[in-house]
């Protein structure tokens, strides 16, 4: 249950970056703790209760590898790295970790708030996923086959390119996370992101379409400048 007035953890050992988001965070109305180091972002964590917590991933001692991974050992609670690792690979690998969201060095405030408020609205809603021991990736009445790369929808098949498999697959298996164009086109193309707006608009549109000829429900929601997720659970 989250509390009343958020409350977050900021881990960030650059002063002005961590001055920055701290004075950002608390104007928006939510309880902020600063912290300098993994070490001391664990002991806080360990002391105090938090409805978020913001990460640096290059820190002096804990990294914040291996603090999100003590994190999420005790915790369920949304985890938003913001880090100049930025590559593809990177971001994979803290999604497995059990991070939440991730957002790359330099950043806009506006979007970092946004992307908390969106981590605390479904830690509200309490969301869960569901993935199966066969294999499978259920979101409603979606289901993803990922042996075989099929979908159905309601029951009937749901006919999808490479790429709209994938982009369905990225979200329904981090169903937390608010994704940018830049992340759904690296993990679908597997390739780097050259600014490719109207290719991720485009194939973000055709599952929609092809959606709607099974079902009026909603899986997708666009978050304005920011990106794209699962449609919240209603």
């Amino acid at each position: 249950m989250q509390n009343a007035t958020p409350r977050i953890l900021i881990v960030e050992d650059d002063a002005d970056i961590n001055n920055l988001m701290y004075e950002a965070v608390r104007k928006h109305g939510i309880e902020v703790v600063q912290a300098y180091s993994g070490t001391e972002g664990m002991l806080n964590f360990k002391t105090d209760k938090f409805d978020l917590v913001v990460l640096d991933l290059m820190m002096p001692g804990m990294t914040g590898e291996s603090l999100t991974k003590s994190i999420r050992e005790i915790s369920k609670v949304p985890i938003i790295v913001v880090s100049a690792k930025c590559g593809v690979d990177s971001r994979v690998d803290l999604l497995s970790m059990g991070a939440d969201d991730f957002l790359s060095k330099p950043f806009e405030v506006k979007e970092l708030i946004a992307r908390i408020d969106v981590q605390l609205r479904r830690v509200n809603e309490g969301y869960e996923e569901k993935v199966e021991e066969n294999n499978t990736i259920e979101f409603k009445d979606l289901v993803l086959d990922k042996n075989n790369y099929e979908a159905t929808l309601c029951g009937k098949e749901l006919q999808l390119t490479r790429q709209e498999y994938k982009i369905l697959e990225l979200f329904m298996l981090y169903p937390s996370k608010v994704f940018s164009k830049q992340e759904i086109f690296e993990y679908a193309w597997n390739e780097c992101y050259i600014g490719e707006d109207k290719t991720i608009n485009v194939h973000i549109s055709n599952i929609r379409a092809k959606m709607k000829k099974i079902t009026d429900e909603e899986y997708i929601d666009t978050i304005w400048g920011i990106g794209f997720r699962l449609a919240k659970v209603k």
